[in-house]
This record gives C-alpha cells, sequence and structure tokens, in this order.
C-alpha cells in the first residue's frame, strides 16, 4: 500500500502524517509542491496541516493553484483517496475537491488544544475503524477552522451523509461550547460525495499514541492501511 505525503513552502505536519503512514506499515513518498506528475498507484494523498505559502491572501488559496494540486484533483476523479488536515482542508476547498470554506475562528484567535469529536459516519474507507456516534480525542492547532457553506450545500451535506466528525462535549452532545471555532452545525470535517476525499480541521496524525496524549488519529490510519 502506498501514500503519498505533500510539502509546501510553509507545510509543517507532513513529518507527523508520515510517522503515522508508517505506523501502519504504509509505504510511503514525500512529494514536493512543484511535482506536475504522479503515478496512478497511490492508494492515498495527504495534504497535510502548516501555514502553506505564509497563508498569504487567504488560508491554502496559494497552494490549492500549486502544480500539484492539479495532479491530485486528476487522481481524485479516478478514486484515489485524498485526506486533507487543517491547512490540508482549507486547500481541498480552494481547489474544489470539497464545498465550503474555512473563515477565522469565531473568537479571532488562534486554538491549540486536544477536542472532542463525534463520528459521523463509519462508512468511509477514512472511518470504517470507528463506530458511529464514537466520542474521540483529537488535537487542533488553527486560526481558521470556522467551517461555512451557504443552506443548499449544508443541506446537501447532511443528506449525503457527508459530514464526517463533529465538535462535541464529552458527553457527545452537539452545543455551542464545545464548537470552539463556530463551525456552522459544529462540522468538524466532511466528505466529498464519492467519500474517497476527507478534509478534517483536527489533526489525527497528532494522535497515534498515548504518550503524546491520545492514539484516538490512529484508527484512521488503521483504517486506511490497516
Amino acid at each position: 500500500m502506498k501514500a503519498g505525503v505533500i510539502t509546501f513552502p510553509g507545510s509543517n505536519c507532513d513529518r507527523d502524517a508520515v510517522v503515522a503512514l508508517q505506523k501502519v506499515g504504509a509505504k510511503v513518498q514525500k512529494i514536493w509542491h512543484q511535482e506536475t506528475k504522479l503515478d496512478d498507484n497511490f492508494d492515498l494523498i495527504i495534504v497535510p496541516g502548516g501555514f502553506s505559502y505564509g497563508d498569504y491572501l487567504r488560508s491554502g488559496a496559494m497552494a490549492s493553484i500549486s502544480p500539484v494540486m492539479r495532479e491530485v484533483k486528476n487522481l481524485a476523479k479516478k478514486g484515489v483517496r485524498v485526506l486533507g488536515i487543517c491547512n490540508g482542508f482549507q486547500i481541498l476547498t480552494e481547489a474544489g475537491l470539497l464545498p465550503g470554506a474555512l473563515l477565522r475562528n469565531k473568537k479571532m484567535k488562534f486554538i491549540c488544544r486536544t477536542i472532542n469529536l463525534r463520528v459521523e459516519n463509519s462508512a468511509s474507507d477514512f472511518t470504517a475503524k470507528y463506530k458511529k456516534n464514537q466520542i474521540i480525542r483529537i488535537p487542533i492547532a488553527h486560526m481558521d477552522g470556522n467551517y461555512f457553506a451557504d443552506s443548499d450545500v449544508i443541506k446537501k451535506l447532511e443528506d449525503s451523509q457527508n459530514v464526517a466528525f463533529r465538535y462535541v462535549d464529552n458527553r457527545g452532545n452537539v452545543s455551542d461550547e464545545s464548537n470552539v471555532n463556530g463551525s456552522m452545525l459544529n462540522i468538524a470535517g466532511i466528505f466529498n460525495d464519492a467519500k474517497n476525499v476527507l478534509g478534517m480541521m483536527p489533526h489525527p496524525e497528532r494522535a497515534i499514541d498515548e504518550d503524546t496524549g491520545s492514539k484516538d488519529g490512529l484508527l484512521m490510519f488503521e483504517s486506511l492501511f490497516g
């Protein structure tokens, strides 16, 4: 099983993603942002977190039109799985691979802590080892994580079961208090219609060992390569 991890100028979670993938036995290839051709034999492409191109213009805007993202879009259309984490989620929305946008956090401050997520859909390659409604602990670290989309997009996400995760309290309840960044309907991650593209603000690659506070993120990589 082969995975690719993209590195943009300003990426800072690409190594974490490599470590997580290697932990579940995946063969990993690092991909530079200027690559113009990717092989079709990837099982997964990760668009990692960080501050690609310094987050100039908008978070993810410049990275979304980089040479490698043209190839990522082509592979996604062919069914290759794509995981965008944090800045990667922002890049996927800017590139049109996922709907909506990530806006400035509601309190206009950078947030860095471990939060509770509820698994909304376990019927995907990314979430197969989770249980529906399972509560997991995953870290976040972002300034622009406030998910927004118009009402028609939100309805389609709900109707198509394309909401992957929501921010919740420790009992699994959706509330204003648990909505750390102001995202619509507490949305923390979404799929595309084909369920082969997932974007999420929390960092599963930082939750693969109890020594770092949680290994709930490891189940995602085991779902993909277990």
